[in-house]
């Protein structure tokens, strides 16, 4: 048991979105381009899965598994959903991150609240994906209303299907997508669900596998042979990284002001951060997704050098900019800080789920405060 809690909880993603809106999609793409990181899924119904897609999960052994009898957020006290992340969290899986397919039918601030008031310390939220059809969209809202209340709960949406509209109608529903969702939320823009699994989970490089290739290496490399490959297989092309690196700490009261003013085009940030903070001297975990963001603090290794590295992934942002008001984050006397500077930083760190107040629904630091919250100005 001991050695479990010295390994970082599992993110848990949930990937929402209508009948239709192309989530089966997304998902046969993210499991068809994971590199070498092992996917649990949990979906409602396995009919929709590519065959290929179900063969590269089969490594997996009993790792994906299936609710069948509807919706997650019809149980009542999350024990069956508990039950399941109990199982793909077991150490034999070495599961790296899970994704949970919600039905068209359920409500992510529902799951949501599942997930925060988890009290398995071997996995932790790792954010809300809406996924919309850039084709459908006026008609989605009109026969779903509750599209404006998803929306504004997400933590990063898919706008897909975009190769079904022309650009006038993209920019047209992309604006009313950025009134809907909560100030920061980034659209992210894809057409057959294609988006890069970098912006929800890291990837294993392939040298993990050494000796005969496995069932994986053998369907990367048909799909680097394959006639779709320059589209198929790199999504990332479309998406900019920017590296950080400081030898020095950070002030907490600034990276968090940092950020809190993120662009909308930063999906996702992550990696490790020093502040150096008398009585909080470990060392942060940051990782957000879209608005989602999650500390977690951890011992140094022996040895290791006390850096903050960071990867930032986005579209259209200034990396220039961003690595501007990094280096503005540093803190030359960080000795000197009192622990209420670390409180920004603490109110995005997970704690041991106990009975009592309500679990905390948007950990992002841009999120609506009102679950009621339909649209935003």
């Amino acid at each position: 048991m001991s050695s479990r809690q010295t390994i970082p909880p599992i993110p848990v993603v949930v990937l929402s979105g209508f009948l239709g809106s192309g989530k089966t999609t997304v998902l046969n793409h993210l499991l068809a381009n994971r590199g070498g990181t092992r996917i649990g899924v949990v979906v409602n119904d396995f009919g929709s899965i590519e065959i290929d897609a179900m063969s590269v999960a089969g490594q997996l052994g009993d790792s994906m598994v299936s609710l069948g009898g509807g919706c997650l957020c019809c149980a009542v006290d999350g024990s069956e959903l508990d039950a399941y992340l109990d199982k793909l969290a077991a150490p034999v899986h070495r599961i790296d991150v899970i994704v949970i397919e919600a039905s068209g039918l359920a409500e992510p601030q529902e799951m949501v609240r599942m997930l925060v008031a988890n009290e398995n310390p071997a996995v932790r939220y790792g954010g809300l994906v809406q996924v919309v059809d850039a084709a459908e969209f006026d008609a989605t809202r009109t026969a779903h209303p509750e599209t404006d209340r998803h929306l504004a709960v997400a933590d990063l949406v898919v706008l897909n299907k975009t190769d079904r509209v022309d650009r006038a109608e993209q920019a047209r529903i992309g604006g009313l997508l950025t009134g809907l969702c909560a100030p920061g939320t980034p659209v992210v823009a894809a057409d057959h669900g294609r988006i890069d699994p970098e912006l929800l989970f890291d990837r294993r490089p392939w040298t993990e596998t050494r000796g005969q290739l496995s069932f994986e290496d053998l369907l990367a490399e048909a799909e680097d042979h394959g006639h779709d490959h320059d589209t198929h297989a790199h999504a990332h092309a479309a998406y900019d990284t920017v590296e950080f690196v400081s030898g020095q700490a950070l002030s907490p009261r600034r990276f968090i002001d940092f950020l809190d003013r993120r662009p909308a085009g930063l999906y996702r940030i992550k990696g490790f951060v020093n502040f150096g903070v008398p009585g909080h001297e470990e060392k942060y975990e940051v990782h957000a997704v879209g608005r989602f963001l999650r500390f977690a603090p951890g011992p140094w290794g022996r040895g290791e050098e006390r850096l903050t590295q960071l990867v930032l992934i986005g579209s259209g942002t200034d990396g220039p900019g961003l690595l501007r008001e990094l280096e503005a984050c540093r803190e030359e006397a960080p000795h000197e800080l009192g622990p209420e500077s670390m409180w920004g930083v603490l109110r995005y760190v997970a704690r041991p789920a106990e009975p009592g107040p309500e679990p905390e629904l948007e950990p992002g630091p841009t999120a609506p405060d009102s679950e009621d919250r339909t649209e935003t100005s």
